[in-house]
């Protein structure tokens, strides 16, 4: 898997904390084997997913986001519709697709929690790099024992 390529999707909201998942990525995963893109926010990173996993040039792609409660509950279908689409783009394509997104219940714009939330994204991008070598592992693990 030496030169397996990756793609790491970051929503721009909250950018600040969202990026500091692929610096926790890349601690296990060196940088030049990740392309990194960029979306407007959370709900548009299931079609970028779908479209990336269906170039066949990555092993897997990893989907970082940060989805605030704003107080009037859209938070609630954003997530769930970002999850819900993720799985989806990984079943269609057979690529796996990875998600780092978080819905805090209690976020404050303070700089006591963005320094938790930051810290925890970098914590959530190195998970990301472990289950992503995980699955790929397994699944050359579940071929290698088909072809026996």
């Amino acid at each position: 898997m030496t030169h397996t390529r990756f793609a790491f999707v970051k929503a721009q909201w909250h950018a600040d904390i969202v990026d500091r998942a692929y610096d926790g990525f890349i601690q296990s995963i060196p940088a030049g084997q990740v392309d990194a893109f960029d979306v407007p926010g959370a709900f548009e990173m299931p079609l970028m997913a779908r479209d990336l996993a269906a170039t066949g040039r990555y092993a897997a792609v990893i989907c970082a986001a940060f989805v605030v409660d704003g107080g009037i509950y859209r938070h609630d279908f954003v997530a769930q519709s970002v999850v819900d689409g993720l799985m989806r783009a990984g079943l269609d394509t057979g690529v796996p697709v990875l998600s780092v997104s978080l819905t805090p219940h209690h976020y404050q714009e303070t700089d006591h929690h963005n320094a938790i939330y930051r810290a925890h994204f970098v914590t959530k991008g190195e998970e990301a790099a472990s289950a992503a070598l995980g699955i790929l592992r397994a699944r050359e693990g579940l071929r290698a024992a088909e072809a026996a």
